[in-house]
């Protein structure tokens, strides 16, 4: 499995989840985005939703009446379960992912602002490069994503 790591210091996630995202759907990949915190659910939803004005990024959130991840393109949950099916598993706003084979891309997005979330963000390297998947680190700047470190197992 590829495991990436996109830390972010120029924008927030719910600025910059969407354009991953879309990223995603445009190679009709399936998508789940577990979210660690439950406050963080109704922004991404609603990033999602309104980040562009040209269009939008079809999608559910578990609750309000949503239970079937199936039909949906895109997923937000805070249940790393919900990955079965998925070609892309983002794991955001501390969420911790835990049994995720079935996916082929684990995305780890992190604040860089937030000593807290690099520390996890570390872990999570150790944890993910002890399991001997293929490692990349994406550094954000002012001019976008830059490759600051691949590590193969």
């Amino acid at each position: 499995m590829d495991v990436l790591f996109y830390h972010l210091t120029e924008s927030r996630i719910e600025q910059a989840l969407p354009q991953l995202v879309e990223r995603c759907l445009a190679r009709d990949w399936r998508v789940l985005v577990q979210v660690g915190d439950e406050a963080m659910v109704k922004p991404l939803d609603e990033a999602l939703w309104t980040y562009s004005d040209a269009s939008f990024l079809p999608h559910a959130a578990e609750g309000e009446g949503n239970s079937n991840a199936d039909p949906h393109p895109v997923w937000l949950s805070r249940k790393a379960e919900a990955s079965a099916g998925r070609h892309v598993h983002f794991a955001v706003a501390g969420a911790v992912p835990e049994g995720t084979q079935a996916t082929d891309r684990l995305i780890y997005m992190f604040d860089g602002h937030n000593e807290e979330a690099v520390l996890q963000a570390r872990e999570r390297w150790t944890v993910e490069k002890d399991a001997g998947h293929d490692l990349t680190y994406w550094q954000q700047s002012d001019a976008g994503w830059t490759k600051a470190v691949n590590s193969s197992s």
